[in-house]
């Protein structure tokens, strides 16, 4: 593998797995109502909070789950979880009342004053593990394995394309507005109650998968990828 095509292929999977677009709707739910200024902090922190912890398990590996004696299918298991009860909230539109709030107290507050307030209630689960979950950490420790290979022109390929991901992220989050206007209120809890449903159904997979790989035979293989024979 050449470093052109670690780059494309490590920003490519890691692009898909954060889904920035799919998670534009749950971001202008998060943020509806709020001032444009603090809505652009609030995805600047987000997409500068992903950066960091990205690359901070880039470097890292898997060291900081063995420090604690954490296994990846454990991680994967508890990730699953928190994603199902987010999921569970977004379904019974708890989500959207969960930040009903968003426009207030904006009011004699500064831009950067509102997004950290804001920021804080993102972090979990929204940011994590919503946006860096399970799949993105192994992917980032799988990509910095291979990119160990290349030295430190590997590890800089790495760190530039984490920090591309964010940026995209970023300008996408900054887009929301537009789709805050196109689908309303009632539009936006449509779209929020069915990317629950999503959501809750890649949570049991999400868990499906750490079972199976904690155990031997317990879960079928076609229920830890039901559509690999299809690619």
């Amino acid at each position: 593998m050449s470093q052109a095509e670690l780059a494309v292929n490590f920003f490519v999977a890691l692009f898909a797995l954060i889904d920035p677009i799919g998670n534009v709707p749950l971001f202008a739910a998060a943020t509806l109502g709020a001032a444009a200024a603090g809505r652009r902090m609030v995805a600047v922190y987000i997409g500068l909070f992903v950066a960091a912890f990205l690359i901070f398990f880039y470097f890292t590996g898997v060291s900081l789950l063995e420090f604690f004696g954490i296994s990846m299918p454990a991680f994967r298991i508890a990730g699953g979880i928190i994603l199902f009860i987010l999921g569970l909230d977004m379904v019974r539109d708890d989500f959207t009342t969960m930040f009903a709030d968003a426009a207030e107290g904006v009011e004699g507050q500064s831009a950067r004053v509102y997004a950290k307030q804001r920021f804080e209630r993102l972090i979990v689960p929204f940011a994590m593990p919503l946006l860096i979950g399970p799949g993105a950490i192994s992917t980032v420790i799988i990509y910095a394995s291979e990119a160990k290979g290349f030295g430190l022109a590997g590890m800089a390929i790495g760190c530039g394309v984490i920090a591309a991901v964010a940026v995209v992220l970023v300008a996408t989050f900054w887009a929301s507005p537009i789709i805050s206007r196109v689908l309303g209120r009632i539009g936006m809890s449509i779209v929020v109650r069915v990317l629950g449903l999503i959501l809750c159904a890649l949570a049991v997979q999400f868990v499906l998968i750490g079972v199976g790989d904690a155990t031997r035979g317990l879960v079928r293989q076609d229920a830890k990828a039901p559509y690999a024979d299809h690619r």
